[in-house]
């Protein structure tokens, strides 16, 4: 035992000149072979354990001789009771200083401490591979490395700890400067980062132990947490300041440069490994934390972004809360309530509209607007303030869509989530308002009866789509079906619209509601067609007659099934129990020609029956107006022919005053009574062709804006007009828009249909139980 004893000291001799050395970076001279089989010797007889200890004895030795006074010049009192203690101290140009004077020391010592490590594990390193390696300790550089943190970090300094009165170590002031530096930089200040990096990376190669598990890394287990610590308490500070000082704009830059801060930190100044964390910090106290309170502020929080088309700010709002919450409930939460706001204030400032003025744009019901005086604005009639007001709500509640429509696009990158909420609220608005059905039916009727002719395909599609968008939100689809029925009906029959158009709306329709929903529109289509070639084939077989008294009248039919059709338009009175249909009697021409029809049309059709609708058609009519006596100049001083448009029923009136002696009149009981036309037909047909200064081809006495049952009518021989062509203002039994009443009779008829399908789905299901009870009753 002497013997080994003996050979160990000079070899250990050799080797603790060699450590001396390389501390004192003097190991330019040594030789590492004969340091390497200075070791060799001792391992080999079995002094590895020994030499094991020594060289860490030596490690700890050297740090308390040589390293520590260093590191305790390092720690004043000042540094101490500023980072530490968080007394006021200097200015946070010295205050920097002071703590980059300090790591600067620190980075110093390990940098000296590591390289000398790296170089005394080579000389050792047959130690490694076979004393260590055996005996299961940790690395020779390991156990050095880490006596780094044993005797520097966790170092207390007595001497400074007892006149500050409070115990610290070392590794408490590094990490204090560290967040002081950090805080420095987040208020401005430009610090040494590539400094606060290498010691951070120093954190990175200590570990808690020597076994150096990789979670147990000095940055993860002691400077992290208390990073994040500090950060909440900034970032709750910094949040609460903004919420008191700033607006959401504000804090919207704000927080989106403070989280690209933090980002470029970690990766520049920290480590990676901290990005997910700290990120976190920052969006649960600059976005969770208050966000209701931002999204609610006054003048700047979301309901004003939105007002005020602030697309960016939503852009960036929409990113944060994304962060955040994948659901974004609180974008959600606000967008739909704004929806439901802005929704019914449209209903809101559509009563307090007065459409009773002529509006820019805006147009009579479109028969009764052909009859009026054009030289001089009129004041719209109760219909057309209607039909305006629906026209109006449609293309605010159109409006609204597209300005969400272009949020989604813009800001909120087409979010499903937010699409859907949207959606929501726009249904929901639109079906509060009672009118919606009426109105979506009214705005399409307007768009195809005024404005396409003539458009190209692009404005046709715009319009399309909107129409399609609207009927989507719809949930009283069936009420909407009513309305449509009737507003195609009239423009189908008076020929308002392009028809290709007509049938590549339905066409949508049907994709969007199905078959079911657009059999009678498809119907209605059916019958114009084959009355249009119904009608070129009976022209051509007038033509061949020799009848002229039948061939002086050109007819134009539309023979139409009663079952696609609305009532009004097939003449069945809906005031009348049963709807039943009111016949007026015809004049003997007119007679004739209609026998001549039904003579032709059931030549090849047997069993059918048809019914003439006068409620439904027009007539142009030639009317001859004789020279007026005591006139020698002027128009009325000669014969004057004009060709008059006026409803089916006008005509039949009109033809009545052919046979009447010149002078004579006849009382609106007389004429009632002639023709048998209901009395508020009668009431509209004569007031068509008696008031309108332009259509005033009958004289009423007396002369009023109103036909009452004791006016007079007769010839007005004194009728002159600038055009050839006359049209009498048609004015429809089916008016464009519904009163109250009209309204509540559809709804109520509208219940009636719904009643039945009901019921004919409850016989379905009770079948169908009914048939399921009897199986298992069989078996």
């Amino acid at each position: 035992m002497n013997k080994e004893a003996s050979e160990f000291e000079p070899c250990w001799d050799i080797l603790r000149g060699a450590l001396t050395d390389i501390h004192n970076k003097n190991a330019s001279q040594l030789s590492f072979e004969n340091l390497y089989r200075a070791s060799y010797k001792i391992v080999l007889r079995k002094k590895g354990q020994l030499l094991y200890e020594r060289v860490k004895a030596f490690e700890e030795e050297w740090f308390r001789v040589h390293v520590l006074p260093r590191i305790a010049e390092l720690v004043s009192g000042n540094l101490v009771s500023i980072v530490l203690l968080q007394m006021q101290g200097p200015s946070a140009h010295e205050r920097r200083e002071m703590g980059e004077r300090f790591l600067r020391g620190i980075r110093s010592t390990w940098e000296d401490h590591n390289t000398s490590m790296n170089m005394i594990a080579d000389i050792l390193m047959y130690l490694e591979r076979t004393y260590t390696a055996e005996s299961k300790q940790p690395s020779i550089f390991a156990a050095t490395i880490g006596l780094f943190r044993d005797h520097i970090l966790r170092n207390s300094l007595g001497s400074a700890a007892e006149q500050l009165g409070r115990p610290f170590i070392v590794f408490d002031i590094v990490n204090a400067v560290l967040l002081d530096l950090i805080n420095m930089e987040r208020d401005g200040d430009i610090i040494d980062r590539n400094l606060v990096r290498q010691v951070t990376s120093m954190l990175e190669d200590l570990y808690e132990t020597d076994e150096e598990f990789e979670n147990m890394k000095l940055y993860l287990t002691v400077f992290e947490p208390l990073f994040l610590k500090a950060s909440e308490v900034f970032y709750r500070n910094e949040c609460e300041k903004l919420l008191r000082e700033a607006n959401a704009s504000t804090w919207l830059r704000h927080t989106q440069r403070r989280l690209r801060e933090e980002q470029d930190r970690c990766g520049t100044s920290l480590s990676i490994l901290t990005t997910e964390n700290i990120t976190h910090v920052v969006e649960q106290e600059l976005i969770v934390a208050k966000l209701d309170d931002f999204l609610a502020m006054e003048g700047s929080g979301m309901k004003s972004m939105i007002d005020n088309d602030r697309h960016e700010d939503l852009s960036i709002l929409y990113q944060l809360i994304s962060r955040v919450d994948k659901s974004k409930n609180a974008l959600k939460t606000v967008l739909q309530t704004r929806v439901m706001e802005l929704g019914l204030d449209i209903e809101q400032t559509l009563k307090h509209t007065d459409f009773s003025a002529p509006l820019a744009g805006a147009a009579e019901a479109d028969d009764a607007a052909e009859g009026a005086e054009k030289s001089k604005a009129q004041p719209l009639s109760a219909a057309a303030q209607q039909t305006a007001a629906a026209i109006k709500w449609v293309d605010d509640v159109l409006q609204l869509k597209d300005k969400f429509d272009d949020l989604s696009t813009i800001c909120f990158g087409q979010d499903l989530v937010l699409q859907s909420a949207v959606t929501k609220s726009f249904s929901e608005f639109i079906n509060l308002f009672s009118r919606s059905s009426e109105f979506v039916s009214l705005f399409i009727d307007d768009s195809l009866k005024r404005g396409l002719k003539g458009k190209s395909d692009e404005d046709v599609e715009i319009v399309l789509q909107k129409a399609i968008v609207l009927l989507r939100y719809l949930v009283d689809r069936d009420m909407f079906e009513r309305y449509y029925q009737k507003h195609l009906a009239r423009r189908l029959l008076h020929n308002k619209s392009e028809m290709h158009i007509e049938k590549e709306l339905v066409r949508r329709m049907r994709s969007e509601m199905g078959n079911h929903f657009t059999a009678k529109f498809e119907g209605m289509f059916k019958d114009m067609e084959l009355s249009k070639d119904l009608a070129g084939n009976y022209r051509d077989h007038i033509r061949n007659l020799g009848d002229e008294d039948t061939r002086k009248i050109e007819l134009g039919i539309h023979v139409l099934t009663s079952n696609n059709w609305p009532p009004e338009v097939m003449g069945r009175n809906p005031a009348q129990e049963g709807g039943g249909r009111v016949d007026c009697v015809f004049p003997p021409t007119i007679k004739r020609l209609q026998e001549s029809f039904f003579k032709y049309y059931l030549k090849d059709r047997s069993g059918r029956i048809l019914t003439w609708v006068g409620s439904a058609g027009s007539a142009d009519i030639q009317c001859s107006f004789p020279k007026v006596p005591g006139k020698g100049t002027g128009p009325m001083s000669k014969e004057r022919r004009y060709e008059l448009n006026v409803s089916t029923y006008g005509m039949i009136v009109l033809m009545l005053f052919n046979d009447l002696p010149e002078g004579e009149s006849l009382n609106f009981e007389e004429i009632q009574a002639k023709t048998s036309i209901p009395a508020q037909e009668l009431v509209r047909t004569l007031g068509s062709i008696s008031i309108p200064p332009r259509s005033r081809v009958l004289a009423k006495e007396p002369l009023s804006k109103n036909v009452r049952a004791t006016d007079r009518f007769s010839f007005n021989a004194q009728f002159v007009s600038k055009t050839i062509k006359i049209k009498a203002p048609v004015i429809s039994s089916t008016s464009k828009v519904e009163g109250d009443d009209e309204r509540r009779e559809t709804e109520r008829k509208n219940d009636q249909t719904r009643a039945h399908v009901v019921d004919a789905a409850i016989v379905r299901i009770m079948n169908v139980i009914g048939v399921r009870a009897g199986g298992r009753g069989g078996q």
